[in-house]
């Protein structure tokens, strides 16, 4: 999830540099003599309030350092081989499950994180973790479709039929997220986004082929930036990121399908192997913090699932009031998580795969 306004990507950069923060996703934060007052952060593009690191600092004496990813299958890929440091990172919902099966977790002391208790109930026991022993929830939201008014002849999108029709050929950006992206076509077909049905997935895969001319690009969470630009009409994006642009941008709209689609929980895990494991869980138990909960959700406008935060009217009004953040119960009866789909995952790599050359973008 990426911050869009270009003056936020600068102070996230001339606030954290000096910090010792490298800001790519290829640095090794460490050389297995980390001080004990170093915490090692991986987490997507500017996704937390800047003001929130400088405060941790601040409060525990302690230095970040912080480095980023674009997508779950990115974090995975730095991960796997070895932890090269990190002690904090935030991986989606069917990623935890993933980590955790492979022993990349830690698992949580949770006398360590009693903000915990801030949580709401929704967002706990979550079926990726039952018992919280790997993770707790850091923000939530949807993937829908963001577009711009002015290209749809002011007429409002609510169906994902919008992101294949000929109108806009060309001019219709995806997510390169595999599951995220396959999930909501597999929603569209009226299947189940996490099937282990190989005709199912194939259906989907040739979906997408038959209608590789309506896709502009496959895009790094960048498909906010591409319509703000006016590059592209419509967008399979975040909820937030979209959002975001719509601070700046009047013409943007966001929209979730009347068929439904993927709601997602990011949650903050201590790696395998962390430098300083009781560190990052400070650092989680601060992040649950209703207050600093909210300073986060109110920068990048995502869901909060820090109950006390709402309760106690710290999360924009705005973004309360707003269904497409915040949805009602009967939309978000429609939406699905992404889980682990073990075994099937073969099938979704060999489909991706398939799409991406036949597209080609």
């Amino acid at each position: 999830m990426r911050k869009f306004l270009s003056y936020v990507l600068l102070f996230f950069v001339a606030l954290l540099l000096p910090l010792g923060c490298s800001g790519s996703n290829q640095t090794n934060v460490t050389d297995g003599s980390t001080p004990s007052n170093v915490l090692s952060v991986y987490n997507w593009s500017t996704y937390i309030a800047p003001e929130v690191i400088t405060q941790f600092e601040k409060e525990f004496n302690a230095k970040v350092k912080y480095d980023t990813y674009e997508n779950n299958e990115a974090l995975y890929a730095k991960i796997q081989p070895g932890n090269p440091g990190y002690d904090v990172a935030f991986p989606g919902d069917y990623m935890v499950e993933i980590m955790a099966n492979e022993g990349l977790l830690e698992e949580l002391n949770l006398e360590n994180i009693p903000n915990r208790k801030h949580l709401d109930s929704t967002f706990v026991n979550a079926p990726y973790d039952p018992e919280n022993r790997y993770s707790l929830p850091y923000q939530w939201g949807t993937l829908g479709i963001g577009y711009n008014i002015t290209a749809t002849n002011n007429q409002e999108i609510d169906s994902w039929a919008a992101m294949f029709d000929p109108k806009y050929a060309g001019r219709v950006a995806w997510l390169d997220e595999m599951r995220y992206t396959t999930g909501a076509v597999l929603m569209y077909l009226g299947f189940d986004p996490n099937t282990t049905n190989p005709a199912e997935i194939q259906q989907a895969r040739d979906f997408l082929v038959k209608h590789q001319d309506a896709i502009a690009a496959f895009v790094p969470d960048t498909g906010q930036i591409l319509l703000d630009q006016g590059e592209v009409d419509l967008t399979y994006e975040w909820s937030g990121d979209i959002f975001q642009v719509m601070e700046e941008n009047d013409q943007i709209r966001y929209a979730i399908p009347k068929e439904g689609t993927i709601v997602w929980t990011d949650n903050m895990v201590v790696l395998k192997g962390a430098p300083n494991k009781e560190l990052a869980e400070r650092f989680i138990n601060f992040i649950l913090e209703p207050e600093v909960g909210a300073k986060i959700s109110n920068f990048i406008h995502y869901g909060s699932p820090n109950k006390t935060a709402r309760d106690k009217g710290l999360i924009n009004e705005a973004d309360l009031k707003n269904p497409a953040i915040y949805p009602p119960p009967e939309v978000f009866a429609k939406l699905k998580y992404i889980n682990d789909v073990g075994q099937a995952t073969p099938l979704y790599d060999e489909a991706w795969n398939e799409v991406k050359v036949a597209v080609g973008k």
